[in-house]
C-alpha cells in the first residue's frame, strides 16, 4: 500500500515493503485464504518488513491478520513495532498450530506493557509482550520475524495486517486442511511414531496392569518413610520438613530426621486439558457433559480432559480418580521420585502419605494491582487481603507429609525490562504506593528542586505522587526506582510471608518461584523465605549464580521446574530443553538432576512435568513433550530408567561419595512458546 491509504479512514491494510534475507514468497503456490501470500522461512531471524509514516497507528486500537502454519510442528513468531531506526521496541511473541487457521489479533493498548500475557484464541498460541514501552503515534515500523522453529524450514500463508478501530471478530471456524488434529484418545493425529496406541483397548490393558503392579512397587533402598536417607543416621526431629547445613552443605530434613533430597515432578494429577475454545472442528470425539464423561468436559471453560477420559474408559466413571491415584503414586516410586511437586492433587499425595508442596495464589479482593499482577502494597486493605490469602493452609497446617508452600510462581512483574515502580509510575495515575514512593523521593532529595536536579526539568514530588506519568527517565530516576522497588518486594513477601507463618508456622516457606536469578533490586527484598525457589531451564543449573543467591539469602536453593523435550513422538514442540530423542531425554535428566544434587546450595529440583501437554494445547497453547508419560498412559520407558538409576544414588552424589553423571546428550535449539 502506499502512503496515501493510511491516512485516510481506518481500517486499511497493511502489506510488506520488504523481505528479509532467508525469507522467500511462494507465489505458485494457492493462497489458503484471500489476499493470502505463502512465505517460507529457511531458519530463524528471517523478517518481513512493514513500514508507514509515524502516526499511522496513532488512532489504530488493534492489528489482525489471519495465518496457517504449514508442516506439522511448531513455530513460533515475533511481532514488533518501533519509533524510528534507533528507538523504542514493543515486541509480541506468539505460537500456531500447524495445519489450522488461527487470526492474530493484537490490541494496541498492551503496548503499555502493563500486560504481559494476552489470552490464546484458538490456533493463535501463548501471546506475550516484551520489549519497551511505544508512543504509537512515533512508531513507523513493524517486523514479523521467526524467532524459534524445530527440524527444518518454516512456511506459512498469511493475509496483510489490517489496522483497524473496531476489534476483528474471532475465527470460529478455523480451515483445517487435513481434517481434525486429535484422535479420539487425544493424540495427534498430523504424526506417527513409536509407541502410539492404535486402539482404546490398548490403553484400557496398559492402565489395568499398571493398577495391579502399583502396590508393590518401592522407593530405592536406603529411603526412609518419607524418602530420606537412613544410611547418613539421624539429624534431631521435629515431626516435619525443615532446613539444616551441616557445615559443608544445604539439606532438608524430613520428619524423622534423616537427611532429605527433594527429588519432585510438577503437576501429578489426573487431568491433562486441551483447551478447545474455537477449535471443536479440530477434535475427533467430544463427550456428552452430561454423560458418563461429564466429569472430564468442562463446557464452560472449554477444555477436554483426554487423560481423564483414558482412565474412564479403563476405570469407569465412578472409580476412576481412585485408580489413577494408586497408579500414579506407585509411578513416582518406580521412578525414585521423592516430591510430589507443584499444581498436584495434594489431597491425593496427603492420603498416601507422599511429601509434597502446594502453591498458594494471590488474588486481592479489595487491593488493585499497581503493574501487572504487582498489588498495591502500601494501601491499608493489602494487609486483610493478605491474611485471606494464608486461610489456604489451614487445611494442610498439621500434615507431616507436606514440605512447605509457594508464596506465588513466576510474577509477571519480574518478566519486564523495567522495575515494578518505573511500570507503576507509567501504568497506574494514582495509588498509595505512588504516594509511598513520593515520599522515599523527598526522603532522599528533600524537594522539587533536588529531584529536578536527578530527574529531569519535568519532575516534581507532586508529578510523582498523581498524575499520568509520561516523561522520558534518566539513568538516576531509574536507578531511584529500582531502588524503591527494592522497598516494594520486601513488603509484599515480608506481609505475605508473615500472614503465612501465623496460619502456619509448621511447614517452610519456599518463596515464590523467580523464572531466573532475579536482579540485586528484587532479590534485596527477598529476605522472608526459609528457601530460595528458581525455575531453571538450562542444561545445568547455573552453579555460580545459585550459589551467590543462597550465601546472600543464607538459605538453601530449591529448583521448582525444568524439563526436556523431543520431537521424535506425537507433540508439535519439544519444550523449553530440547534434546533429539527420548534416549537423549534421559541422558539430560541424569545430567541435570546429579549435577544439581552435588551442589551445596542445592535442596531439590523439580521437573516439569509428569505428563506430556496436549498436542492441540493447554489454556495458554503449551503443547509440549515434557512428560515421563503420554496421554494414553503409556510411559518413555528411557526416561523412566535414567530417572530410577539417578534417584538410587542421588544421596551419595550429595554426600560426595560418588561423583555425578555427566555424560551429556547433543542439546538442540530451543523449540516453545
Amino acid at each position: 500500500m502506499n502512503t496515501s491509504d493510511l491516512s485516510g479512514s481506518l481500517p486499511v491494510e497493511l502489506s510488506p515493503r520488504h523481505i528479509g534475507d532467508g525469507t522467500v514468497i511462494d507465489r505458485s503456490a494457492a493462497p489458503m485464504f484471500p489476499g493470502a501470500t505463502w512465505y517460507t522461512a529457511d531458519d530463524v531471524d528471517a523478517t518481513v518488513t512493514y513500514a508507514f509514516p509515524a502516526g499511522a497507528l496513532q488512532n489504530v486500537r488493534y492489528l489482525a491478520s489471519d495465518l496457517l502454519l504449514d508442516g506439522d510442528e511448531l513455530a513460533v513468531f515475533q511481532l514488533a513495532l518501533r519509533e524510528g531506526a534507533d528507538g523504542p521496541e514493543f515486541r509480541l511473541s506468539f505460537g500456531a498450530l500447524a495445519q489450522c487457521a488461527a487470526r492474530i489479533r493484537v490490541p494496541l493498548e498492551v503496548t503499555d506493557l502493563d500486560t504481559w500475557l494476552l489470552s490464546r484464541e484458538g490456533a493463535w498460541l501463548k501471546p506475550i509482550c516484551w520489549g519497551e514501552r511505544v508512543d504509537l503515534a512515533r512508531v513507523d515500523q513493524m517486523t514479523l520475524s521467526l524467532i524459534r522453529n524445530g527440524t527444518g524450514p518454516v512456511r506459512w500463508c498469511m493475509t496483510p495486517f489490517i489496522a483497524t478501530v473496531a476489534e476483528p471478530p474471532r475465527l470460529t471456524e478455523p480451515l483445517l486442511p487435513h481434517g481434525p488434529l486429535l484422535d479420539e484418545l487425544g493424540q495427534n493425529r498430523l504424526r506417527d511414531w513409536p509407541g502410539r496406541s492404535e486402539h482404546v483397548d490398548d490403553v484400557v490393558s496398559r492402565l489395568r496392569t499398571q493398577l495391579d503392579a502399583a502396590p508393590a512397587q518401592e522407593w530405592p533402598d536406603g529411603f526412609s518413610r518419607w524418602g530420606g536417607w537412613t544410611p547418613a543416621g539421624e539429624l534431631p526431629a521435629t515431626g516435619y520438613f525443615r532446613t539444616h547445613h551441616d557445615g559443608s552443605r544445604w539439606w532438608l530434613v524430613d520428619p524423622a530426621g534423616f537427611r532429605y533430597w527433594s527429588a519432585g515432578i510438577d503437576c501429578v494429577g489426573s487431568s491433562v486439558q486441551t483447551a478447545y475454545d474455537g477449535l471443536e472442528s479440530a477434535l475427533t470425539w467430544l463427550p456428552d457433559a452430561a454423560g458418563p464423561y461429564g466429569d472430564v468436559h468442562d463446557t464452560g471453560r472449554r477444555m477436554m480432559n483426554y487423560l481423564g477420559a483414558n482412565l474412564i474408559h479403563a476405570f469407569g466413571p465412578d472409580s476412576w480418580r481412585e485408580s489413577w491415584a494408586t497408579v500414579a503414586v506407585g509411578f513416582l516410586k518406580q521412578c525414585g521420585f521423592t516430591t510430589i511437586g507443584n499444581w498436584s492433587n495434594i489431597e491425593a499425595a496427603s492420603a498416601a502419605g507422599f511429601p509434597y508442596v502446594r502453591p498458594l495464589h494471590l488474588t486481592c479482593r479489595r487491593t488493585p494491582m499497581v503493574y501487572r499482577d504487582f498489588p498495591d502494597v502500601f494501601a491499608p486493605e493489602f494487609a486483610d487481603d493478605a491474611e485471606e490469602y494464608a486461610q489456604a493452609l489451614l487445611s494442610t497446617r498439621d500434615d507431616p507429609a507436606l514440605v512447605g508452600y509457594f508464596l506465588m510462581n513466576e510474577p509477571t512483574w519480574g518478566f519486564a525490562e523495567e522495575s515494578p515502580a518505573a511500570g507503576m509510575l507509567y501504568t497506574t495515575s494514582t495509588c498509595a504506593t505512588r504516594r509511598a514512593l513520593r515520599d522515599f523521593l523527598a526522603e532522599r532529595y528533600g524537594d522539587d528542586a533536588g529531584l529536578r536536579v536527578a530527574w529531569g526539568p519535568d519532575a516534581s514530588l507532586g508529578r510523582v505522587a498523581d498524575g499520568q506519568w509520561t516523561s522520558a527517565l534518566t539513568d538516576t530516576a531509574r536507578r531511584d526506582l529500582e531502588d524503591f522497588s527494592t522497598v516494594m518486594v520486601r513488603r509484599l513477601f515480608d506481609t505475605l510471608s508473615a500472614a503465612s507463618s501465623q496460619v502456619d508456622p509448621n511447614h517452610l516457606n519456599l518463596g515464590a518461584r523467580y523464572y531466573t536469578v532475579p536482579p540485586d533490586w528484587a532479590l534485596e527484598g527477598m529476605t522472608s523465605f526459609d528457601v530460595f525457589s528458581v525455575n531453571c531451564y538450562q542444561e545445568r543449573v547455573t552453579a555460580p549464580e545459585f550459589a551467590a543467591v543462597s550465601e546472600r539469602l543464607n538459605c538453601p536453593v530449591l529448583i521448582g521446574e525444568w524439563h526436556f523435550g523431543a520431537l521424535d513422538v506425537g507433540l508439535p514442540a519439544s519444550g523449553i530443553g530440547r534434546v533429539a530423542d527420548q534416549e537423549a531425554r534421559g541422558q539430560a535428566f541424569r545430567v541435570y538432576t546429579e549435577d544439581a544434587a552435588a551442589q551445596p546450595w542445592c535442596v531439590g529440583v523439580h521437573y516439569f512435568t509428569l505428563y506430556d501437554q496436549s498436542a492441540l494445547g493447554r489454556f495458554d497453547g503449551e503443547n509440549y513433550n515434557i512428560g515421563f508419560v503420554d496421554v494414553c498412559h503409556q510411559p518413555y520407558q528411557p526416561l523412566v530408567d535414567a530417572a530410577r538409576a539417578s534417584h538410587a544414588r542421588l544421596y551419595q552424589v550429595a554426600l560426595g561419595e560418588v561423583p555425578p553423571y555427566d555424560q551429556p546428550p547433543a542439546y538442540l535449539p530451543r523449540l516453545f512458546l
